[in-house]
């Protein structure tokens, strides 16, 4: 019986352990991923990471500018492959293309679908103090991320937990999730649920905008938006009128005027939320790196009742 036909559709390294995983399983005939794109100070061109592993095994590489019109179309049509698995590639794939593969087009997610649709669900479930995540497997349709849903695997999360700490697990997860469904997949025994779109909720793109933080909201909520904008692209707060970056949340017992400095200890500075307060284990001003509390307070004091923001 000859190999199943797969082409890899992909970008981050997020996608990376799925890619592995699947070239144990069948014959990657292509890698689809984004054009080499500008990066650093110096903008040199930079390959995405699915770019450089594919490479590392000798597949065929393409990155396409665009995957809605010739020659991609032609070129995919060509392959006659069974099916397309696609992983965080960063664009909504056309009808035409999903409907090349003999067998479809199968998408890992990271979340439990309907909840965070969209380009970023692991900071979103973070950020909206979800108690656990996980990974869909499903089969793709036109929408984003809206089709059946074929497996999943869910993690708690932890109250420390943060978007760069739950990355890799992610990751990770999904790369198990298809070396555990594979043959199922292939033989099509993998039983189609339907997504329940009145519970869906999305997952946009962050912004440097997302991460400021509003202390009236409290203690839990701003801990959550701390967590899920670490490492990208930061909860901040204005000192001085300087931006003063926020890291290691907790929420301490307390209460004090939003914004307000109301100390330090060992769990870092204290914040009041209003009703409580959140410590910040680590900080970062501008132009330095990220310290711990204690020893950014040692060289920059930040004295009680300073209102930030």
């Amino acid at each position: 019986m000859s190999a199943t036909r797969v082409v890899f559709m992909g970008s981050p390294d997020f996608a990376v352990p799925t890619l592995h995983a699947v070239c144990e399983r069948a014959e990657v005939v292509a890698v689809v991923t984004q054009p080499d794109k500008p990066a650093g100070r110096g903008l040199g061109l930079v390959a995405p990471a699915v770019k450089t592993a594919a490479l590392e095994r000798n597949l065929r590489v393409w990155q396409p500018v665009s995957v809605r019109k010739p020659p991609f179309l032609d070129e995919l049509r060509a392959l006659e492959c069974d099916l397309a698995v696609v992983v965080a590639y960063g664009k909504i794939l056309p009808a035409e293309v999903l409907a090349t593969p003999r067998l479809g087009c199968f998408n890992v997610h990271g979340s439990l679908l309907p909840k965070y649709r969209g380009a970023a669900p692991i900071q979103w479930a973070v950020i909206r103090g979800e108690t656990e995540t996980g990974v869909t497997l499903m089969r793709m349709d036109i929408g984003m991320d809206t089709g059946d849903m074929l497996a999943t695997r869910r993690i708690p999360i932890p109250d420390d937990a943060t978007t760069g700490s739950l990355y890799p697990v992610l990751s990770t997860l999904g790369a198990q999730l298809v070396r555990d469904c594979w043959d199922d997949l292939v033989a099509g025994k993998l039983e189609p649920t339907p997504q329940d779109h009145t519970e869906a909720t999305m997952a946009p793109m962050l912004d440097k905008e997302t991460g400021r933080v509003d202390f009236s909201v409290g203690a839990r909520r701003v801990r959550d938006l701390v967590r899920g904008c670490d490492p990208w692209p930061s909860a901040y707060t204005l000192l001085d009128g300087q931006p003063l970056k926020l890291f290691q949340p907790k929420v301490v017992s307390g209460r004090g005027p939003a914004g307000e400095v109301l100390g330090a200890d060992r769990d870092g500075l204290l914040v009041g939320c209003g009703e409580d307060v959140v410590a910040f284990g680590a900080l970062q001003l501008p132009g330095r790196k990220r310290m711990a509390a204690a020893a950014l307070l040692a060289g920059k004091p930040i004295p009680v009742g300073t209102r930030l923001g």
